[in-house]
């Protein structure tokens, strides 16, 4: 027996990236980590600090090449991790059960 089945789930490549649907520049966030926005901002966020401080200590040395590249490494990391909180925080309240009233 052959019973239809009621998968749902998008095909290919591009049906992937487009699940969870968005619009405008979030479509640019990769699913998973649109899925996870906070905790992808928080992670971007320590993980630019540690390049600012890589900067920083290049700069002390006196290698400025490689200087730039980690200052300008942190602050895109640190930009793009205040960008994915703010997306969090401004997302709709997820539905919360219904409760059934004891009076």
């Amino acid at each position: 027996m052959h019973a239809p089945t009621d998968n749902t789930a998008a095909k290919g490549l591009r049906g992937w990236w487009a699940s969870p649907p968005r619009s405008g520049v979030r479509s640019l966030i990769a699913p998973w980590e649109y899925r996870h926005l906070r905790a992808s901002g928080v992670t971007r966020i320590a993980g630019g600090s540690v390049a600012a401080a890589a900067g920083v200590v290049c700069l002390s040395y006196r290698t400025y090449g490689w200087a730039a590249f980690f200052l300008v490494l942190g602050t895109l990391n640190l930009a793009g991790g205040y960008w994915y909180i703010t997306l969090a925080r401004s997302a709709p309240p997820e539905p919360q059960p219904a409760r059934l009233a004891l009076a």
